[in-house]
């Protein structure tokens, strides 16, 4: 086990670190380092959200020795958010683990990836948002078969963000030479089929967790030991 490793565990832009607090837990109490940092967007910046987050995480690891390398595992929303995060970072990055997350495409917006995953559903996602809705709008009963235990339904729900259209229509960049460290995926759920079979295709290894989208808040020792045995066979 590398000591200099630091695991960095990343949430969606559209939750809170509520996410990985549990799988935080279970890892610390393995003797790990382990940083969850807070997306943060400021609604009066000019700077895009996706830069805004990227830079609140490199505000967060700014404390850790340039010597300790960070394996990056996003969630969900995150995904496409690896690469800038990682070019804000002076640290070397061991290894990416995607998590029930979407793979970044260079300059394709949140909505172009789900339009590539699911275009009937994507579609009909776009409409709601030009109508003026926002996501997500859950309530803790639309979560109580994904999230069981009804207090952390609940501090899930007082923790999501809903995003306008303006949100998923950003293009997000990836730098050339990207990734540049090796890439693991891990899918939970059925509408991440398909970057699942995209990252195969393109060698990372890959496993499967027949669960719901936040398996990590119902089951986080499993979890934990599935990121731990991927990154270890990487690094």
């Amino acid at each position: 086990m590398n000591e200099n490793n630091v695991y960095v565990l990343i949430h969606s832009p559209l939750v809170g670190k509520l996410t990985w607090r549990l799988v935080a837990d279970q890892m610390r109490q393995n003797g790990l380092n382990v940083i969850v940092p807070i997306l943060v967007d400021l609604p009066d910046s000019e700077e895009p959200l996706w830069k805004q987050h990227a830079e609140s995480v490199s505000q967060t690891l700014a404390h850790i020795p340039k010597d300790n390398a960070f394996t990056l595992v996003a969630h969900s929303g995150a995904g496409p958010l690896l690469p800038a995060i990682r070019q804000n970072l002076p640290n070397p990055v061991s290894a990416y683990v995607f998590v029930d997350a979407g793979i970044p495409r260079d300059g394709s917006t949140r909505l172009d990836l789900m339009k590539s995953e699911d275009p009937e559903w994507a579609k009909q996602f776009q409409a709601e948002l030009e109508r003026g809705e926002r996501f997500p709008n859950w309530s803790p009963e639309d979560l109580r078969d994904v999230i069981p235990d009804e207090s952390l339904r609940k501090q899930m729900v007082a923790e999501i963000r809903p995003r306008r259209l303006s949100f998923f229509m950003e293009p997000i960049p990836v730098f050339s030479g990207w990734p540049d460290a090796p890439c693991v995926y891990i899918r939970f759920s059925a509408p991440y089929e398909k970057p699942a079979a995209q990252a195969r295709q393109a060698g990372w290894p890959t496993y499967e967790l027949e669960a719901g989208h936040f398996h990590m808040l119902v089951d986080p020792a499993t979890v934990t030991e599935m990121i731990l045995k991927a990154v270890n066979k990487l690094i």
